[in-house]
């Protein structure tokens, strides 16, 4: 099989296309053709070195793709199952614990730049009905972060209003689940293109929040005054103020991304005053991603995929990613 290994010191220019023998599954392990992988921010984190692993490390967190082998005492898998990956492949279900959380795939073990993949069969889940390898690589991280935030954290029901910050992945699956959900969406890009985009998505109203740096204010206003229900808060601290102004009393915040920064002031009395509930997300568990895969099936949603790369392109990949040009997910197809 042909992967890719992201030798020290990190690097796009160390990602190096090698050939391995093709694993075998054991008990419990299945056997999976890579088809698909998609890019997220964490990998991009790992392949510039800013995010420690190995050497010798294969990058990549989301893959999918079919079962070509299933080893012994594996029941929920069969050979021809169209799958994909699992971000914690250790967190099935609850909450999280420590434990869960010492394997990911892509940095602390290997991920899914690669064609073949053998690992216990409860990192994977089936694919959604409908959707090719490319978009159904696309829902480990970005697709579970969204839901996790969104459904399971944030409990949206029909008649809430959703904001969403920018145009990547996760932003964008939040803007599908929401709308599924009967929420209405406000929806911020800098791009005159990528907002005309988000309305095509479904989102209410846009807002270029270039030339509106009062951007909360605004999305506060669309809503009468009242404020959103929910922010899908994948800025950081550059926009977090920003979210917990368009936040209505008793509103929620998803924090999810740091796309500005790891640190920064916060005027914690927003937040108390207007009992704004604040919920970390990191991904979600498999049953997460079960869920998910369920309501993806039902409503016939499709991932938004912006670009594909072949696997040998993985660094034009990432430049492309780094850009920030992209809406919706950017992919390697093997």
């Amino acid at each position: 099989m042909r992967l890719v290994r992201l030798k020290a010191p990190a690097g796009l220019e160390n990602l190096e296309l090698v050939e391995e023998a093709d694993p075998r599954p054991g008990p419990g392990e299945v056997l999976v053709r890579i088809r698909a992988a998609s890019l997220n921010f964490r990998d991009d984190m790992v392949v510039q070195g800013k995010i420690p692993s190995a050497d010798g490390r294969v990058p990549l967190s989301d893959g999918a793709g079919e079962v070509i082998a299933v080893g012994e005492a594996v029941e929920e898998l069969e050979v021809g199952d169209a799958v994909v990956s699992t971000f914690w492949p250790d967190w099935r279900d609850g909450e999280m614990t420590v434990a869960a959380r010492r394997r990911i795939p892509g940095e602390t073990i290997d991920g899914y730049a690669r064609e073949c993949v053998c690992a216990p069969a409860h990192a994977f889940t089936r694919a959604p009905a409908g959707c090719t390898h490319a978009e159904a690589a696309t829902l480990t991280c970005a697709g579970v972060t969204a839901w996790r935030g969104l459904v399971v954290c944030g409990r949206v029901k029909p008649g809430d209003t959703v904001l969403t910050l920018g145009t990547g992945g996760v932003s964008l699956f939040a803007l599908q689940f929401a709308k599924a959900a009967g929420a209405r969406v406000v929806a911020t890009s800098s791009s005159e293109e990528k907002l005309e985009k988000l309305r095509l998505l479904g989102a209410d109203t846009v807002i270029d929040y270039r030339s509106v740096p009062d951007w909360g204010r605004l999305a506060k206003e669309s809503t009468g005054g009242r404020g959103v229900d929910h922010v899908i808060e994948v800025g950081g601290p550059g926009t977090l103020m920003q979210s917990i102004s368009a936040c209505r009393t008793g509103g929620h915040i998803a924090l999810i991304g740091v796309l500005t920064g790891f640190a920064g002031e916060v005027e914690l009395p927003a937040l108390f005053s207007n009992q704004i509930r604040v919920s970390g997300i990191s991904i979600g568990s498999r049953a997460d991603q079960e869920d998910m895969i369920r309501a993806i099936t039902a409503l016939h949603l499709k991932p938004v995929v912006d670009r594909r790369f072949r696997l040998e392109e993985i660094a034009a990949a990432f430049e492309y990613y780094e850009s920030r040009v992209h809406f919706g997910k950017v992919c390697l197809e093997m």
